[in-house]
């Protein structure tokens, strides 16, 4: 197995259950769950914005797992060139992650909206740890 198809492997992985915790345990503290902002909190007063977040919550579980299906499409179906491509993908769509979601938690972390204090840094190493991930597997995979 090469190092592109493990790499997309683990990311189908970590994904599905970040899907999983999206559609079953929104409020969770872990993976992507929402509970680790302190606005959610506050959905209970607010019927309204609550059915909107949770909307937007599924939405994202959606988006995702439409992602990690074409990735196991790819590896099922595709050619080495592919999934190289593949990995070349997830890499430029996983930096889009410092254009617009990092500012807005970082901001919401030093105003004291997320739980733990300092989860956007932590956040933001995991992503960059992707990004090396798919990045090497892509690079490796070109030798």
């Amino acid at each position: 197995m090469d190092f592109p198809t493990i790499a997309i492997l683990a990311f189908i992985l970590v994904e599905g259950a970040n899907i999983c915790i999206l559609y079953f345990r929104p409020s969770s503290l872990k993976g992507n769950g929402v509970g680790a902002f302190a606005a959610y909190e506050k959905l209970k007063d607010d019927p309204e914005a609550k059915d909107f977040v949770g909307y937007l919550v599924n939405w994202i579980a959606g988006t995702k797992l439409i992602f990690i299906l074409l990735l196991a499409v790819i590896l099922a179906f595709g050619n080495e060139a592919t999934r190289i491509g593949a990995a070349v993908a997830l890499v430029l769509s996983i930096l889009s992650f410092f254009w617009r979601l990092f500012p807005a938690i970082r901001k919401m972390d030093k105003a004291g909206g997320i739980r733990p204090a300092g989860y956007s840094k932590t956040l933001a190493f995991m992503i960059a740890g992707m990004i090396v991930l798919f990045a090497a597997a892509a690079l490796s995979a070109l030798r």
